[in-house]
């Protein structure tokens, strides 16, 4: 099989400059393995390897795939589709060391006619980002991710067993989370992803990593390369990553709040100095638009039962549909304003957890605080609020009346999502638990 550089640019090739970067690197680093990642409705990370070779047709054309195969993608009858490399995305995988190298790139899922297909998750992203440029605005985003490490892969019926009994901000001999999390920020700022912050979090094996923030699409795909970077630094330290959101009912769970900004050009649009939050009215109206939403995008931000387990489970989870500056508990924070460091303004979205589809959830997200800047949302006081849903059932109904949802995701994918959920509330609800079990089977 022939190798990139030995297969030199045809004179009619139509290589763009990122593309034509991507080649002359694979040839110089000796790349021998590209993969392209996307991924399906649920937000499980898909891969495909293909040769150098085949990298600039890749480009021009895409891999052809079943995507009948890939959970939401396509019915049997419409399974062909073509997965186009992003050559921005492009970066080596730096845990792969040995020769010859690996690299990886995200792709853009399109249908054979070239047409973006309605089930990719990163298009649903795009679309909402797209109506916010035709705003004037640019959206930027900062996740705080929190996981669990486990010393095993946890086993059907055994209690996960944390790697230590660490609690928030520990730093101690016996506390190991401080080497894996040096490990794993070391591979993904050379994948050039920035971290901000790193810390233990309040939960035994808990971790929290913090990604500087970057536009919307962009932080969507850290962390989905996050997650993939941390689960790959766990099995190397002979540990096991979880981004469940509520492994232990007497800790906290792991949630993602995002910073969320709105920019016009330069400027950020939330601030106004004159405001007593520093906030200004698009500010304003875009967490108006988050309150007044939340329990219809929740199904998207939250999709699994065990997510309402974090939700309702304490722990400075919001539980409710309020804001506030310094209530931890509230779903959106207002951080306090920075003399002369306009453009840090911004607001908290504490209601995702770590094992959503970023792509969707972002999408909601903003598609929600954009929906209440065009319709200039009134923002509540503080103190008013609405219960979240309290379980999956209830943000599946919650999701199923909502024209915003269904407008944001597309009709391929609000459909898809919601007969998943409703079979995932089946499952579930018809399970006998340990609960159950231990409580009862002794006296009845």
């Amino acid at each position: 099989m022939k190798a990139c550089n030995d297969v030199p640019m045809s004179a009619d090739s139509h290589v763009s400059k990122q593309e034509e970067f991507v080649l002359r690197t694979i040839e110089e680093r000796n790349i021998r393995f590209v993969r392209l990642w996307f991924t399906d409705v649920l937000g499980f990370l898909k891969s495909v390897a293909i040769a150098p070779a085949e990298l600039e047709n890749a480009f021009e054309e895409g891999i052809g795939f079943d995507g009948s195969a890939i959970e939401g993608f396509a019915r049997v009858s419409e399974s062909d589709m073509l997965a186009k490399p992003d050559p921005s995305t492009f970066s080596i995988l730096p845990w792969r060391t040995e020769a010859p190298g690996a690299a990886r790139m995200f792709c853009d899922i399109v249908m054979p006619d070239g047409t973006a297909s309605l089930a990719d998750p990163r298009h649903v992203l795009r679309r909402t980002l797209n109506k916010a440029a035709s705003m004037g605005y640019t959206c930027y985003t900062h996740p705080e991710i929190e996981f669990f490490l486990f010393k095993d892969r946890p086993e059907h019926g055994k209690k996960p067993e944390p790697v230590d009994s660490g609690g928030y901000f520990d730093q101690t001999p016996a506390v190991v989370g401080h080497d894996f999390r040096r490990q794993a920020i070391t591979i993904l700022e050379a994948m050039g992803i920035s971290v901000e912050f790193s810390h233990h979090e309040g939960a035994p094996g808990q971790q929290e990593i913090d990604l500087r923030y970057a536009d919307a699409l962009s932080t969507a795909d850290n962390i989905m390369t996050f997650r993939h970077v941390v689960k790959e630094v766990a099995l190397d330290q002979g540990f096991y990553a979880s981004f469940m959101p509520k492994p232990f009912a007497d800790h906290p769970g792991s949630g993602m709040h995002t910073h969320v900004s709105l920019f016009e050009g330069e400027n950020n649009a939330f601030y106004d100095v004159k405001d007593e939050y520093n906030l200004s009215k698009v500010g304003r109206s875009f967490v108006a638009g988050l309150l007044r939403h939340a329990p219809e995008i929740t199904a998207i931000t939250n999709q699994w039962v065990n997510s309402y387990k974090r939700l309702h489970g304490g722990g400075e989870a919001p539980a409710f549909a309020n804001w506030g500056r310094s209530n931890r508990g509230a779903l959106v924070r207002v951080p306090m304003y920075k003399p002369k460091k306009e453009n840090s303004t911004r607001i908290e979205f504490r209601s995702p957890d770590s094992a959503c589809n970023p792509y969707l959830a972002y999408a909601v997200m903003l598609a929600a605080g954009l929906k209440g800047v065009a319709e200039e949302y009134p923002l509540p006081e503080s103190s008013e609020s609405v219960a979240l849903p309290s379980n999956l059932h209830e943000a599946i109904i919650a999701m199923e009346g909502s024209e915003l949802v269904r407008e944001t995701l597309g009709e391929h994918v609000f459909e898809y999502v919601l007969r998943n959920k409703r079979a995932e509330w089946n499952d579930y609800r018809h399970q006998v638990s340990a609960y159950e079990l231990d409580r009862y089977l002794p006296i009845l």
